[in-house]
């Protein structure tokens, strides 16, 4: 068994705030040094503390997963039918009911197992093996080894082996996003920061399982396996999944119904001996009655229309891991998305660009432009002080630092600057570097003349500027003006670079590294931002008419998640909640603080799953979108887990249910609406086993003090079973879209499969099709016809009854006759194949002699066919008044 990783010695009671301390105290902290540890040392700490790995909490045994896909008062009454029925030797049913019971536990054994998967996929950020010093000198030692007290050197495209105390940076900057969510590489520094502060603002300290996307660096060990940052997001991702709504409420149906018909079926045995019936007769009849009334084909229902939905969800670019989160999209009322990468497009892209002749919107300026020449100047600068380099791969896009990409691709594509010249080397050049916020180059013209271009922040480079570029000629540097346009667009949630340009003079003397800039001519802004996805904004819209509220969680800066909400029409009437702001609430104050804004920034792994919790408990069904791995413990405790496939982690992919394979908000809105029609089926096809199974108990327990014979020979009540909903109940299943699906309310949770109008409808078609059935059976014994012919005409009403009901649960409110006939087919052929086979088993010798059948003639079926449709009437009479009802209501109701 794999060690619990604990920080090692120097043991302390509370791990002190290292960002906030100096370098000196957090070596003597940690009784180390820049040399490192001795070896002796690091082994000994090794063999106190254990490996630098996550602990990963142990799988559930398989045969107690299997076990619990047993507990269910539903799965308990019908091993017992199955078993009785197997001893009466009725195989056919006896096998049919092994069968489910063994898909249902399959499929539910297979789910539990492949959901333990999703802890094991943040193993994956663990580093196979890294730089260290020991007893002063660099060595390579396996990640797990690694301890607290040890140097570690970083270098360009190396994974940060555990939490790391930086006390060398040299033009370091850290791909943090997994963690923080942020678009943008962070800059790293040594300076000891302020205490209360959070992770994505610790620019000393390097992270756990991040990337280091340029420069170097050293830092010593602080924190090492579940200790870590991503140990603790490891932790909140360790135990079982919930359970999603549809498993819930589908167990309540259950055991409702498993105790309903248990209880029902004891007393149809005892009442019926009491009356003078043999205990076998009605021992039979109570197993026959079972069979008859207990909807076993529910779970094959469940499984059959949920796996439509993923056929049908995977078409629309939504791959569901989970099967029961099919419907849980449908019944969703709120989703919380991550920002980047999900509301957009995780690329960082030029927007905006001003100049002494004011702010131009580039997005809206197609094609090149030659005829403004602050503009393509600007541009020019900024690609040429830049490190990006061509895809060979994917036209027209840049890999490196973000910006310097964004800059290159903005300019190449406008025609500022060709990639023949960016790919020139300079005559010098000096990478940017965050304690000089400015990176600077030299370039030889096509004139042939020298050029100093830099590029850095706004207030850098107007400082080393004395005059700004015109339209015509260089003017005056304003720089309240500048440094106000900049505030501005820094106000817009614009990520702002400078650019700014001399001549170099001949004679004059090119150093290396590069002098600091000065004398520049200031030739613009760049405001870059990740923008957007196309058509995000409008799922937004969607999602708000099918009564879907929509929340940005995010890492980012409240300023720039404000922007972007705001371009999306989330509502931001108040400010954004933050991290630090929520520290201070209470749960209650939370939720209420939640009901006031559409953004959380600047948030934690921790605080993502605290916003969900709360969200959770007034009642709300959430669906997490997220990337990163920071999205991992909120995509897990979420009713439901939306992970992106292309630029999603494998964490998230792991903890979450659904995987969008085109990375696009707008998918979900396509999921949400085959979830709701994957629910709308599922409720029909209840509906319909509920009210024929509940005709079926009330129509035999009513004949046993009814003074009549037998209703139904145990061997009948079997065969009910197969004609009346034997395929016909799967079949509906298939029932496609209404088309009004994202017009609807999501369902309240406090609902339940079926709505108060289908509990009421099956309670009055149980209850007509039962008496139907009883009359039916009563008046032809009164008409002194054999009791032969009585079951027969009885049990036809029923199938017949049965075959009109399945029709009219097409759908809750429109009319049948609104329907196409042939919109699903599969129902079509097997209602009319039930009514086929009744008939050949009726008229057949063998099967009539068997099932004690007796053949009807043409005027006994029309007769049949007359009770049987009245159901149909009766449903549809009551969807009209139903219908009338909600419109007069609607008249009546006030204008706003």
């Amino acid at each position: 068994m794999t060690p619990q990783p604990i920080d090692s010695a120097p043991v302390v009671a509370v791990a002190p705030p290292w960002h906030a301390l100096s370098t000196e105290a957090v070596f003597r902290e940690l009784a180390s040094s820049p040399n490192g540890l001795d070896v002796a040392e690091a082994a000994e700490r090794l063999r106190t503390a254990g490996l630098n790995e996550l602990a990963v909490a142990g799988r559930t045994p398989w045969w107690r997963v299997l076990l619990r896909q047993f507990v269910s008062p539903l799965i308990g009454i019908l091993l017992v039918a199955a078993v009785v029925t197997a001893l009466q030797k009725y195989w056919v049913d006896s096998g049919a009911i092994f069968l489910v019971l063994c898909l249902n536990a399959s499929l539910g054994f297979v789910q539990e197992r492949k959901a333990e998967s999703a802890v094991r996929a943040l193993q994956s950020l663990s580093t196979p093996s890294c730089r260290v010093l020991r007893d002063g000198d660099e060595r390579v030692i396996p990640g797990p080894d690694v301890v607290r007290g040890d140097v570690v050197l970083l270098e360009s495209g190396e994974r940060v082996p555990a939490d790391l105390r930086l006390f060398l940076a040299n033009a370091l900057e850290i791909d943090e996003s997994m963690l923080t969510g942020e678009s943008f590489v962070a800059a790293k520094t040594t300076v000891p920061l302020a205490e209360g502060i959070a992770d994505s603002d610790k620019t000393n300290v390097a992270f756990s399982g991040t990337f280091v996307g340029s420069g170097r660096g050293r830092g010593v060990v602080i924190a090492t396996g579940a200790s870590t940052a991503l140990g603790e997001i490891n932790a909140l991702v360790q135990g079982p999944s919930g359970k999603t709504p549809l498993q819930l409420l589908t167990h309540s149906l259950e055991r409702s119904i498993g105790f309903v018909i248990l209880g029902a079926l004891v007393f149809v045995f005892i009442a019926g001996i009491v009356l003078g019936n043999d205990a076998s007769t009605m021992f039979r009849t109570a197993v026959g009655l079972a069979v008859a009334t207990i909807p076993e084909s529910l779970p094959i229902v469940l499984t059959v229309a949920l796996s439509l939905g993923v056929s049908r969800m995977a078409r629309r670019n939504a791959i569901v891991r989970i099967l029961p989160a099919v419907e849980t999209l449908g019944s969703t009322n709120v989703i919380g998305s991550d920002k980047t990468g999900t509301l957009t497009e995780n690329r960082l892209t030029v927007e905006r660009i001003w100049t002494r002749s004011g702010l131009l919107d580039f997005t809206a300026e197609p094609g090149a432009l030659t005829d403004l020449e602050p503009v393509r100047a600007t541009l020019r600068a900024g690609a040429l002080t830049n490190e990006a380099t061509l895809s060979a791969d994917v036209a027209d896009e840049y890999s490196g630092d973000a910006v310097d990409a964004a800059m290159a691709r903005a300019a190449v594509t406008r025609g500022a600057v060709t990639e023949q010249e960016r790919r020139m080397n300079p005559v010098a050049h000096q990478p940017y570097e965050p304690q000089l916020r400015y990176s600077q180059t030299v370039h030889v013209g096509p004139d042939g003349r020298l050029t100093l271009y830099v590029k850095g922040s706004p207030e850098t480079v107007v400082e080393a500027s004395v005059a700004i570029a015109g339209s015509v000629a260089d003017e005056d540097l304003d720089e309240a003006a500048v440094l106000a346009a900049n505030e501005r667009m820094g106000r817009q949630g614009l990520r702002v670079i400078a650019a700014a340009s001399r001549r170099v003079a001949a004679e004059e003397n090119l150093t290396d590294p590069l002098d600091p800039p000065s004398g520049l001519t200031f030739l613009g802004m760049v405001g870059m931002t990740d923008p957007p996805r196309a058509g995000v904004a409008e799922a937004i819209q969607d999602c708000r008419r099918a009564g879907i509220s929509v929340m940005m969680i995010t890492g980012d800066h409240p300023v720039t998640a404000a922007a972007i909400a705001d371009r999306l029409g989330l509502a931001t009437g108040t400010r954004p909640l933050t991290g630090p702001e929520m520290a201070d609430l209470t749960d209650g104050m939370l939720a209420a603080r939640l009901e006031e804004t559409s953004v959380a920034a600047r948030v934690s792994p921790q605080d993502k799953l605290r916003i969900v919790h709360t969200l959770q408990g007034t009642g709300k069904i959430v669906a997490v979108t997220g990337d990163g791995v920071n999205d991992a413990p909120a995509l897990k405790a979420a009713s439901i887990g939306v992970a992106m496939g292309r630029a999603g982690t494998d964490v998230a992919r792991e903890a979450a249910d659904v995987v969008l394979t085109d990375d696009n908000f707008a998918t979900i809105v396509h999921a949400v609406e085959e979830g709701r029609v994957t629910f709308s089926a599922i409720r029909k096809t209840t509906y319909f086993l509920l009210s024929t199974g509940a005709a079926a108990l009330v129509a035999v327990t009513l004949s046993v003090f009814a003074g009549t014979p037998l209703l139904f020979l145990p061997v009948q009540m079997l065969w009910m079973n197969v004609v009346t909903n034997g395929v016909q109940d799967i079949a509906l299943a298939f029932e496609p879209a209404e088309g009004d699906e994202l017009t609807r309310p999501p369902r309240a949770p406090e609902e339940g499969i079926l709505s108060r109008t289908l509990w009421f409808r099956a309670g009055i078609t149980g209850a007509w099709m039962a008496l139907a059935v009883l009359l039916t059976f009563i008046v032809e014994l009164r008409l002194d016809y054999p009791e032969v012919h009585a079951r027969t005409m009885a049990l036809t009403v029923f199938v017949l009854l049965s075959f009109f009901q399945v029709f009219s649960s097409r759908a809750e409110s429109k009319s049948l006759f609104q329907l196409r006939l042939l919109a699903n087919k599969p129902l079509l052929f097997t209602s009319l194949g039930a009514l086929i086979l009744h008939w050949v088993a009726m008229t057949w010798p063998v099967s009539e002699d068997l099932l004690g059948f007796t053949t009807l003639n043409a005027w006994e079926w029309f007769l049949c066919v007359a009770i049987g449709s009245t159901v149909l009437v009766l449903v549809e009479a009551e969807k009209v008044v139903r219908r009338w009802s909600h419109r007069r209501d609607t008249e009546s109701r006030p204008s706003t």
